[in-house]
Parts: C-alpha cells; sequence; structure tokens
C-alpha cells in the first residue's frame, strides 16, 4: 500500500513538472488517501500485534 502510495506520488510529482495540473492534482490526492490508509492499517496490526503479545 505505501508503495502505491509512493508511486502516485511520483506520477503527480512529474506531472506539476510538465503542467499537467489536473493530473497532478488527481495523483496527489489519491496519493494522500492511500497513505491515510497505509497509517490506518499499520496502528491497527500495531495494537494487535500489542494485544496478542
Amino acid at each position: 500500500m505505501l508503495g502505491w502510495a509512493l508511486t502516485f506520488l511520483v506520477v503527480a510529482l512529474i506531472a506539476a513538472l510538465l503542467g499537467f495540473s489536473g493530473i497532478a492534482g488527481a495523483s496527489a490526492g489519491i496519493a494522500q488517501i492511500l497513505f491515510v490508509i497505509f497509517l490506518v492499517l499499520f496502528v491497527i496490526s500495531l495494537a494487535v500485534r500489542l494485544l496478542r503479545g
């Protein structure tokens, strides 16, 4: 999941450099959403691991 977020971030940066503002904005939004989902799943997995011992 983190790999996908980084991929969309790179696509957004390249699109921004080339002047494609619509694609850059969409890619950046997708990257942000995927990163938040990754963080939530990471915290949940840490909590489960701590509770199991």
